[in-house]
C-alpha cells in the first residue's frame, strides 16, 4: 500500500530559507522512494493577519487531509497550529520537525533586546506583550499535543523541554543536511559571506561594527551580507575568502554547513546546535562581544592561519543525506 504523506510549510522555494529546502528536498526524496506526497505552503496567507490567516490555512489543511497517512510539518506555529487542528479533527499522525525559534525571533525584532536563546524563556517574560504571551501558550499546546517533535540538536532540545514542559519521550534528533563537498575557487579578495534573513537576531549591526574595526588593521577586509535563493548562495559561498555567521543564537545554520560544504572557512556564534559538531574546524565567536569578533576576523584574515583552517575544513567528510534523513522520519513514524 503506497504511504501518503502531507508536508505543511510556511515557505517553499522560491522562498529563501531551511524550511522551503527541507520541504522541496523531502519531498523528492519521498516521491522517489514511492510515496505520494503533497506539499502545502502559505500561498495567500503571508499578507493576511495573524489568526485569518491560520483559519485559512486550517481549512487548505482540514480538505488535504483523507487519505494521508501523517503530516509532516517544518514549524512550530505558522502551520504547525492549524495543522495539527485539522490533525486531531481526522484522527491523524502528526510529527512536526521544529527549525528555529518563532517566538524568540519576534521577540528580538520587536524590542531590539538582544537576549541570546538560551537566557530567552527565564530572564524576559516579564517583558512579553500580549500577542507574544497568547502565542507561548499555542506553542506549548502545540509542541505537547504533537505525536513526535523532532529537533536537528540536543541543543535545542535541551532548551525547548523545560520552557514548554515536552515530554521527552515523544522527542527524537534527526540531525541536518549535511551534503558532498563542492567544487569552489580561490577566493579573489578578503570578503566574508553572510547570508540569511535581515532580523536583528543575526546580529548584523555588531557584526559591521566588528569589521569596521578590523579594516583598521587590514583595509582589504569586506563584508557582504546577502538575500538571496539558495542556488545564488552557494555560488557566493563558492567564490569567497570565509562565511561568517555570528548570530545571537543559531540552532543549526544551513549558512555554515554550506560553507563546509565548499571547504570555506568560517566564523561561528558560540551559541548554537552545533559547537560539539564543529568544534574541531570553526572558529568561534562570542556574540555579544563585538572586540572577540573583531579579533577573529582578524585571525582568520592571516593567511596563514587562513590555511590552516582550509585544512581542517577539507578533512571535515560527514555527511548526511536527504536519502538518510528521509528514511529517519520514516522509521520515527513507523514505530511511534
Amino acid at each position: 500500500m503506497i504511504m501518503k504523506i502531507l508536508i505543511v510549510t510556511g515557505i517553499y522555494p522560491p522562498d529563501i530559507g531551511g524550511p522551503a529546502q527541507y520541504a522541496k528536498n523531502l519531498a523528492e526524496i519521498w516521491r522517489k522512494d514511492g510515496k505520494k506526497v503533497k506539499v502545502l505552503s502559505y500561498k495567500i496567507e503571508k499578507w493576511l493577519p495573524i489568526g485569518i490567516r491560520h483559519t485559512l490555512f486550517f481549512f487548505r489543511t482540514l480538505f488535504s487531509l483523507k487519505d494521508v497517512d501523517f503530516v509532516f510539518g517544518l514549524d512550530t506555529f505558522s502551520t504547525a497550529w492549524p495543522a495539527l487542528c485539522a490533525v486531531k479533527v481526522w484522527g491523524k499522525k502528526m510529527i512536526i520537525r521544529t527549525g528555529g525559534d518563532f517566538l524568540w525571533e519576534g521577540y528580538v525584532e520587536r524590542t531590539g533586546d538582544l537576549i541570546l536563546l538560551k537566557y530567552f524563556y527565564s530572564l524576559s517574560r516579564e517583558k512579553w506583550n500580549i500577542k507574544e504571551k497568547i502565542i507561548f501558550k499555542f506553542i506549548k499546546w502545540i509542541l505537547c499535543n504533537v505525536d513526535i517533535l523532532i529537533f536537528s540538536t540536543a541543543w535545542q532540545r535541551d532548551i525547548f523541554v523545560p520552557a514548554y514542559q515536552i515530554d521527552i519521550t515523544k522527542t527524537r534528533i534527526v540531525e541536518n543536511y549535511y551534503g558532498e563537498k563542492l567544487f569552489s575557487y580561490e577566493p579573489k579578495e578578503k570578503n566574508f559571506i553572510a547570508g540569511g534573513r535581515s532580523l536583528k537576531g543575526k546580529n548584523s549591526d555588531r557584526v559591521k561594527m566588528a569589521f569596521e574595526k578590523a579594516k583598521v588593521i587590514n583595509s582589504q577586509l569586506i563584508y557582504d551580507f546577502t538575500t538571496t535563493s539558495h542556488n545564488r548562495f552557494i555560488e557566493k559561498v563558492q567564490n569567497s575568502y570565509a562565511v561568517i555567521l555570528a548570530s545571537l543564537s543559531d540552532i543549526s545554520p544551513n549558512t555554515i554547513l554550506d560553507a563546509i560544504r565548499c571547504n570555506k572557512p568560517f566564523i561561528l556564534t558560540m551559541e548554537c546546535g552545533l559547537y560539539d559538531k564543529l568544534k574541531d574546524i570553526a572558529v568561534f565567536v562570542d556574540p555579544e562581544n563585538i572586540d572577540d569578533i573583531t579579533q577573529k576576523i582578524i585571525w582568520l584574515s592571516d593567511n596563514k592561519n587562513y590555511e590552516e583552517q582550509k585544512k581542517k575544513i577539507e578533512t571535515f567528510n560527514f555527511t548526511h543525506s536527504w536519502e538518510e534523513i528521509g528514511r529517519e522520519i520514516i522509521k520515527i513514524y513507523e514505530q511511534s
